[in-house]
């Protein structure tokens, strides 16, 4: 979960929301140093006061519950792909390997369990209603259970799989919300944003060199790293490509960074030292048919 993207999100809606309060400067610098000095979970209360100063007796703040809204969603269905996930492990369906893979998959988990409380705590304490949470098909059958993905909770390479997946696709969805910002000048902001937006960063390298380790569903020849190379998905299912179409470019504002400065820079090198954006539509069609 970005919270840089958050705020920033909420500002591209109202430009002014930080005049509401005081200056820009001294809000977002106000509000770095709570995200510093407060537990995680003290935080959303600190973001509901700001937004309950900013929007009193005001209508707008429907449309940034919008936005928390949509990221709670996201959260939602990984919080309880790994709930399942853990559960299958502990009654014996899912042979995640004991000790390492175990604890990492149990980590991310909890990482994302933690996300929801965070969002959920941050639009109460706004005032407004957080989305109930979905019933979820991870089989990604709309309900059937009988998607490409069937067996997800009983074969570990496919759960992999999909665990990639999700992470690969929440680190390009949280990008697409967030546009170019001078909050990249403010240390402070950036500091309190990126402890957030790491972790989701590091589940996606991590679940990648998981998939390496093991092997399963990895298309021959293909080299699973710990990013997305091309439009490669590093997954032996076509179902998983819209989450990977796009990353292919190599253009990065305006600039060719094939052989930029004659160096020797291949499309592959390129392609993979920037995740691309995916519009809020395109990452809804790619979430629906994991919701019943």
């Amino acid at each position: 979960m970005n919270v840089k993207n958050i705020l920033k999100e909420i500002e591209k809606v109202d430009p002014v929301v930080y005049d509401r309060l005081d200056t820009r400067r001294n809000t977002m610098k106000q509000f770095a140093g709570l995200a510093g000095k407060l537990a995680l979970v003290t935080v959303p209360f600190a973001l509901g006061s700001m937004f309950k100063k900013a929007y009193a007796g005001e209508n707008r703040v429907e449309t940034v519950f919008d936005v928390l809204n949509f990221a709670l969603t996201l959260e939602y269905l990984e919080a309880k792909f790994y709930q399942m996930g853990n559960a299958a492990a502990v009654g014996g369906t899912l042979a995640i390997p004991a000790g390492a893979a175990q604890a990492a998959i149990q980590t991310i988990g909890a990482h994302e369990t933690a996300h929801v409380a965070f969002l959920k705590s941050a639009i109460t304490s706004s005032g407004g209603t957080p989305v109930a949470e979905p019933v979820f098909d991870f089989t990604a059958g709309n309900g059937t259970g009988l998607g490409p993905f069937a067996g997800v909770f009983i074969n570990y390479p496919l759960f992999l799989a999909v665990a990639q997946t999700f992470e690969d696709t929440g680190v390009r969805a949280y990008k697409g919300q967030a546009t170019d910002s001078d909050l990249m000048m403010n240390n402070d902001v950036l500091q309190a944003a990126l402890r957030i937006h790491s972790v989701e960063a590091r589940h996606a390298a991590h679940i990648r060199q998981m998939r390496k380790t093991n092997g399963g569903l990895v298309p021959a020849g293909v080299n699973v790293k710990p990013w997305i190379t091309l439009k490669q998905s590093g997954i032996d299912s076509a179902a998983v490509q819209a989450s990977y179409d796009g990353e292919e470019i190599t253009n990065q504002a305006t600039i060719e960074i094939v052989n930029i400065n004659s160096q020797v820079i291949s499309a592959t090198a390129a392609s993979e030292a920037f995740d691309e954006p995916l519009t809020k539509a395109q990452v809804l069609a790619i979430v629906d048919p994991f919701i019943v």
